[in-house]
This record gives C-alpha cells, structure tokens and sequence, in this order.
C-alpha cells in the first residue's frame, strides 16, 4: 500500500487525480492530451474523412508551420559538439575531400529520422514505448541500458563542449568545472520553458539554432573558403588512407542511438487522430518536408565548420592538433578580428551547440526512461533523474582531466566508441517494428525501403565496427583487459544476432521446436 501510496505521489497532479490515473491504464505517454498542440485550422479539418475515402488533404503553409518544430529538435543531434569536432577534424586533416561523405552521412540519417517519425505518428507511440511491447523483459532491460549508456557518453561530449565555450566566452575565469555547473543548470531553463507549452520550448530551440547558423556563417565569411573546392568536394567522392580516422569520424557522429527514440517521441507533441488514415498521412508528409528542411540547416552549419578549417589549416602544422578548445585560438591567430573576435564567434556557436544538445539530451532521456520502464513521473523529477546519469561522471571528466590533456583525446575517442557500439540497438528495432504490418498497419514500409533501410544500418554497423577495432588495437593494452572485452564482445554480437533474426520464421521454428526436445 505504501508503495501504491508513493507512486500516486509522483504522478503528475498528485491525490485523486493520481488516483484516477491509476486506475486507467497506467502506461507512460510521451505528452498528455492538455500538451500536445492543436493542429486543425477549420471546422472542416475535424470533420474530414467522415466516410469518405482516405485521402491527403491539399498542402497548407499554415498547417506546415504548425508541424513545424519536432524536426528542429531531432536536428539538433546533428550539430552538437561532438559533430562539430569531427567537421573541424575533418577540414583540417582532409580539407575539402570528405564534404561528399557528409553530404551522403546526413541523407543516410534523414531516413533513420523520418522512419523515426513514420513509426510516431503511425502508431500513436515512441519507440521505447514499443521496444517495451516488442520484446521481452530481459530484453527490454538490455536495450535501456544500452540506450542509457549512449545518452552518458553524448552527453559528456556535449556538456563538456559547452563547459569548454563558457571558459572562452570568460577569458579561462571560469574554469571547465564551473562551467559543467553552469551547464548542468540548464535543466531548469528545460522545465520553466516547457511549463509554458511545447511551442514556447521550440522557439527557444530555434532561436539557438538560428545563433549556431548566424556564427558559423559569420566564420565561413570572415575566411572566405573556395567556392570551387567546395562544390567539387561535394560532388567528387575522395578517399584516402591517411583521411579515413576522420571519414569514420563523419559518418559515425551523425547517427546519435537517443535521436532516434527522441524524434519518434517528438512527433507526439501534435493532436492527430489516428484512427483516420488521411490525418496521419498528411502528419507524415508534413513531418517528412519539416525535417529535411531542418536537416538542410544542420547540413549548412556542419559545412560551414568544415570548410572554414579546410581553408584555413589543410596542409598546416597545426591540422594534427586542433580540438575544441584551441580551435578558437588557432582561428584567431589565423585571421584576427575583421567584424568581431572570430575566438568569441567560434565560442558563441560552440556555446549554442552544447546548451541546445544537452537539453534535448534531458529530453530524450526522460522518454527512454519513461518508454523502457514504464514511468511517468513528474516533470521536474523526470528532468532531475536523467540530468544526474550525465551531469555526475562530466564532473568527474572536468575535475580530473585537463582539456589540453592527450589523455583526453583518448577519453573523447572511447566515448565516440561508446555511441558507436550502441547504434545496432537503436536502428535494428526500428526497422524491425516499421516493417511489421502488425505494428504499423497500412503504414508499414514497401519493401524497397525495408531493403534500403537494412543496407543503410549495415553499412553504419560496418563503419562503427570499424571504429571499434581500431580502437581495441591502438588503445586495449593487457591480455586480461582484452580477453575481458573478447567475451562483452561474444554476447553483444550475440545480443545484435537476437534482434535481427527474432521475427524471423528460422526464429519460430527454433522457439517451436524447443519443447519437443524438452
């Protein structure tokens, strides 16, 4: 009874409404019905589809607008410090070479996002909600650890990116420390702004967008890179052995495991009748043009870094040893001040880059932990529980590791493998659940999509096992150390094998076949 007791205290309004709530099906939802924002324009919008055949209503800018903001958040991810990091990296060691991989990279996570988004609006869940229904306990358990882990690991880059801004921006007063304090504060400005509604979070996101374009811009015109080196690299595909570190890099950082649950979760924030199929045909249209505008923007600023370090540093001493923190400096030594501290410009967008990502990091963990376990617990509590999984081992990263530290390389390097060995549990779900007519109905994927989508998860499967290795090989040192990780290797191959064949008839016929043998 106390348990029960404690339980109806945590919940959302607390006493008999959580009662109540208790009494429904007690199952955590992404946004409640008062948060969600209205979509329809006119009388005839409710009304549409009422025996009618199932149809798209025509494109409407109004209605666009109000689809307009989950997809700014999910392209965040995409813009975060890490990611700016592996542009920098990549002008200056590649220059220009690598900008067709980019380009390719950010197609490849269009289509991991908009399967995201097709499953949200599809289904009326998120894919931690689903993955809950999917799978058994076991596996439930498993896969939010995975997902908890990659969530730590990006959050660390990203507070630390903003710690590293704020040092900059206060001329070193403010040490790393005290500025993952300042960082980890920002939770509060995450809850006072979505009290005020889910539209009101979304300005602010954009409005840190807006400030990432506007400084990055200002960089790529205060260096002025080649116009013409920057088409070629675009269109020209170039590999080469002493690029292909910074080319793993690329492609690695786009897929982020937790945008994958986020943006199917985002997606929710929209009132959408999903018992008519035109309602969420014209959601999954306007989603899909929301987000690829979006990820145009991401892909703009993501050139822009790139390319202002190419211009300036390809072929440099300096190419081998540039990183978040002395890239300001390095910049400012390069090209002084023509409008205004090209130091301050870089630090502002680096600034913008890890406050937006760490807060929606604290977004897609309160869905990852409300869809896996089922919780739904307060706002603020939500916001406090995942906050703390990030903000304690970052402190700990701050106070005994120095920025300009080699061992710190090292540290970014094991978290970029930390993400990269949980993308199989974020993409194999999702496309397991996107193809089953089961889950979807109508709105399952045709089969060349499916087929498109397997290849896609394959190829960053590759890629990031490529990272592994090489870090296994240049890193691991001691026999017991390695033999240790050979065994987590053996079950996460083996937990990566259960995922793919479990809906799968060779599957069923194992599961069959097992009592008889009993």
């Amino acid at each position: 009874m106390a348990s029960r007791d404690l339980a109806e205290s945590l919940l959302p309004g607390g006493g008999a409404a959580a009662a109540s709530a208790l009494h429904d099906e007690y199952e955590e939802r992404a946004y409640d019905s008062d948060d969600k924002v209205s979509i329809s324009i006119s009388d005839s919008d409710d009304d549409a589809d009422d025996g009618a055949a199932p149809s798209r209503p025509p494109f409407s800018w109004r209605k666009l607008w109000r689809f307009t903001g989950p997809g700014f958040l999910m392209c965040i991810a995409f813009l975060d410090p890490g990611n700016l990091e592996g542009d920098l990296q990549a002008g200056a060691a590649a220059g220009y070479q690598l900008l067709w991989l980019l380009l390719w990279a950010t197609v490849m996570g269009a289509l991991v996002q908009l399967l995201s988004a097709r499953l949200g609006v599809a289904t009326g869940k998120h894919l931690a909600e689903l993955c809950r229904e999917e799978y058994p306990p076991w596996a439930t358990r498993a896969l939010w650890a995975m997902t908890e882990l990659a969530l730590v690991g990006a959050d660390i880059q990203e507070v630390i990116g903003s710690a590293i801004a704020i040092k900059i921006l206060s001329g070193g007063t403010v040490p790393l420390w005290g500025g993952v304090v300042i960082t980890a504060l920002d939770c509060f400005i995450f809850l006072f702004l979505e009290n005020y509604g889910v539209r009101k979070l979304e300005a602010f996101f954009a409005v840190l967008i807006a400030t990432m374009a506007l400084s990055f811009a200002v960089m790529f015109g205060e260096t002025k890179p080649s116009g013409k080196e920057l088409l070629i690299g675009l269109v020209v595909p170039k590999l080469s052995s002493k690029t292909i570190k910074q080319a793993v890099g690329i492609v690695g950082c786009i897929i982020m495991p937790h945008n994958v649950f986020l943006h199917s979760a985002l997606v929710q924030s929209r009132k959408i009748d999903t018992n008519k199929k035109s309602r969420v045909q014209e959601a999954v249209y306007y989603y899909n043009i929301e987000s690829i505008l979006a990820l145009i923007v991401s892909f703009f600023i993501n050139i822009c870094v790139t390319t202002v370090f190419a211009k300036g540093f390809y072929g440099s001493e300096q190419a081998g040893n540039i990183g978040l923190e002395n890239a300001g400096q390095y910049l400012q030594e390069k090209y002084g001040t023509a409008f205004f501290p090209i130091l301050y410009i870089w630090a502002i967008g680096l600034l913008a880059s890890g406050q937006s990502s760490t807060i929606t990091g604290t977004y897609a963990g309160q869905f990852v932990m409300g869809g896996f376990l089922n919780l739904r617990l307060k706002k603020w509590l939500r916001a406090m529980i995942t906050r703390s999984f990030a903000i304690i081992p970052t402190m700990i990263v701050a106070l005994f590791f120095d920025t300009e530290d080699p061992t710190m390389d090292i540290l970014n390097e094991a978290l970029n493998v930390l993400q990269s060995i949980q993308i199989p549990f974020a993409l194999i779900p999702l496309i397991t659940l996107v193809s089953k007519e089961q889950v979807m109905g109508s709105f399952v994927v045709g089969p060349i999509t499916k087929v498109i989508s397997w290849i896609v998860t394959i190829f960053l499967m590759l890629i990031n096992g490529y990272l592994i290795v090489s870090f296994y090989i240049t890193d691991i040192r001691g026999a017991v150390l390695r033999s240790s990780l050979c065994i987590v290797l053996v079950v996460y191959l083996a937990f990566i094998v259960y995922l793919i064949v479990r809906n799968t008839s060779l599957y069923s016929r194992l599961c069959s076949s097992m009592p008889k043998r009993s």
